[in-house]
Parts: C-alpha cells; sequence; structure tokens
C-alpha cells in the first residue's frame, strides 16, 4: 500500500512499509529479489537469476542487505515481491477516542487479544481535524484510529465483535463499519491524502516528515510523551502512523525562512529520536536516515555497528559514488 508518489524500487530502497504492514509486512519480507546495478557496474540479483522462492538459507541474505540500502550500495532497478490473496470480506471502521493515549493503548489491547486486524491507523486530533477538513469528511478533531478487518464473512462478524469490544472498553466511540468498496476507498483515500492536509495547516509552508519505532508495549508512553512534546514546543506537528506495528510520524510545517523555527524543528527529531531509542526502538521505522539522522544511527547501533556497516560500503562502493553522505 505505497504512498502516493511512491515507486516499489524507491520502496524497497528506503525500507518503507504502508497502512498493512501490521498483518502483511514492510517492504523487507516482501522482497524475495533485487536486481541491482552495482558501483562497478555488474549486474546483481541479490537471491540469483529468476529465483522467487518464499524462503532461502542460501549464504548470505543479500536481498535484506540492499533493501533499506537508500541508493549507498547500488542501484535497484528490478524488485521480485511477495504476492498475497485478496480477502473474501472486508470492513472498515473509524473510533474516535478523548485522549491520545486512550486510541493507542486500544491499539496495544487490539493486537494482544490477537485479533487479525489488517489495518491500524493512528490519527491525533489535530491530524484528525485537518483530514477532515482537507477530505471533506466531516470527522471530529479528537485521536482517531481507523481499523480494517481482512478474513472470511463468518470470521469477519467475530472479529468485528471483538474490536468494538475493546474499542468500548478504552473511551472509543463512532463506531460504523464501512464494507462497501467505495466508502473503503473514500477513508483510506482521506487518510493518505494526510501529508496535503498537514502542509493545508500552514498554507506556504514547508513539511518535515520525521518518524520511529518502538516495541508496542512501550508506544502509548511514547505517544504520550511526544504529544506533551509538541504542545511544549508550539510547534505545528499533527502526528499520524501505523501504530500496529509501533510506527508512527510527525509531519512537521514550519517556515524553512526562520532559521529559529528550523532549529526547533531539528532539536524536536532529535528528542524524538532518542525517546525511540530509549524505549527499545529504532530511530527510524521506514524513512531511512538519510542526513538527518546519523548521529541517532551510530546511537542505534554502537560503534562497532556502523564500523561494520562502513566496512559493506566500502567492499561494494570502494571509490565513495553511490549517495556520498548518506546514512554514514
Amino acid at each position: 500500500d505505497p504512498g502516493a508518489d511512491a515507486s516499489l524500487c524507491g520502496m524497497a530502497a528506503t525500507g518503507a512499509s504502508g497502512t498493512n504492514a501490521v498483518r502483511y509486512g514492510t517492504m523487507r519480507p516482501n522482497v524475495l529479489n533485487l536486481r541491482v546495478v552495482l558501483p562497478d557496474g555488474r549486474l546483481l540479483h541479490t537471491a540469483g537469476p529468476r529465483r522467487q522462492p518464499r524462503k532461502r538459507a542460501a549464504g548470505y541474505d543479500l536481498t535484506s542487505l540492499f533493501v533499506g540500502s537508500e541508493g549507498t550500495l547500488g542501484f535497484l532497478t528490478q524488485a521480485t515481491l511477495r504476492l498475497h490473496p485478496l480477502p473474501e470480506a472486508t470492513a472498515v471502521t473509524i473510533a474516535s477516542f478523548p485522549s491520545v493515549g486512550e486510541a493507542v493503548a486500544c491499539t496495544v489491547q487490539v493486537l494482544q487479544a490477537a485479533v487479525p486486524v489488517a489495518r491500524i491507523e493512528f490519527l491525533d486530533e489535530v491530524m484528525a481535524d485537518a483530514c477532515s477538513r482537507f477530505s471533506g469528511m466531516g470527522l471530529p478533531a479528537a485521536a482517531t484510529l481507523l481499523l480494517e478487518l481482512h478474513g472470511s464473512r463468518h470470521s469477519l462478524t467475530e472479529q468485528q465483535q471483538q474490536t468494538e469490544e475493546i474499542v468500548r472498553q478504552n473511551g472509543g466511540s463512532g463506531l460504523a463499519w464501512a464494507e462497501g468498496l467505495e466508502e473503503r476507498e473514500q477513508l483510506w483515500s482521506m487518510r493518505h491524502n494526510a501529508w496535503y492536509a498537514a502542509l493545508a495547516l500552514r498554507p506556504g509552508c514547508q513539511g518535515y516528515s520525521t518518524d520511529v519505532c518502538v516495541p508496542i508495549s512501550r508506544l502509548p508512553d511514547v505517544v504520550v510523551e511526544t504529544k506533551k512534546d509538541l504542545q511544549a514546543s508550539g510547534l505545528t506537528g499533527p502526528m499520524v502512523g501505523h501504530v500496529g506495528d509501533g510506527n508512527f510520524h510527525c509531519i512537521l510545517v514550519f517556515n524553512s525562512q526562520d532559521p529559529e523555527e528550523a532549529q526547533h524543528i531539528h532539536a524536536f527529531t532529535q528528542r524524538l529520536g532518542r525517546r525511540a531509542l530509549a524505549a527499545g526502538g529504532t530511530c527510524t521505522g521506514e524513512h531511512g536516515v538519510g542526513l538527518g539522522k546519523r548521529a541517532l544511527l551510530q546511537e542505534e547501533l554502537g560503534q562497532e555497528g556502523l564500523d561494520t556497516l562502513r566496512s559493506i560500503k566500502a567492499a561494494l562502493d570502494p571509490h565513495n559514488l553511490m549517495n556520498p553522505g548518506k546514512v554514514l
């Protein structure tokens, strides 16, 4: 379920994911083989030419090495992907909550109850209001979850009952299931326009998206702490994310011509990354390290880990031709 302007090899290069990740996995486990042009011009098939087994144990896992490499090791030119069957039945609902803490706690309980949910997307009250106004959906300005269930028609009824009970236990309201294709597409279209909805909060300003991923058990604490940090900082940073796998984003909208505000944005992203690391998580769940999180990468992996990455980079790209300065 890639975003609006995503490409498959771009998704693979950044180790990205989407709204279906909680059930079907991120990009990494769904890539079976890659065709890569190496820095010296050689053509590499990471699992061997024309190979597409569901699992393998032959040699090093080169496919996973290049997924998330951000163009620093070679050009990804073709991807062989795992396919998943379409479910017999699908249902989507929107639930509103009194606070972000209760919304995320509901997510944790849904997962702990082993409800085979396909998507759980979180929007804080700022993001829900922005998306509602941008897409004309009429949502309340409240912490919100979008939940989608997949299965047989019989199993779907049981999943809906379980989900409704957990939502109500956490103070959620507004449950109404949409099963028709048009209704479902309308809801997810609203979610996919979150970036543009956030930018519309401050016309003429620039958007900066940052994300972290933490263990599910720590997710409520980290989300609540981040929300407090945003409010104390006075930043425009609606929160949205694939919380079903512990991943959430802050879309920071700021005046790039204001050096002081840009500095506040940088300081916030560093605090967010370190908050995730302190919770046993990672400084980025799917956007890649790029340039802005290189210091956090060292804190996450340690010097030995970073030295190992540099050794791999030097072996494959000794002349530092591929995206020099990125990641390392």
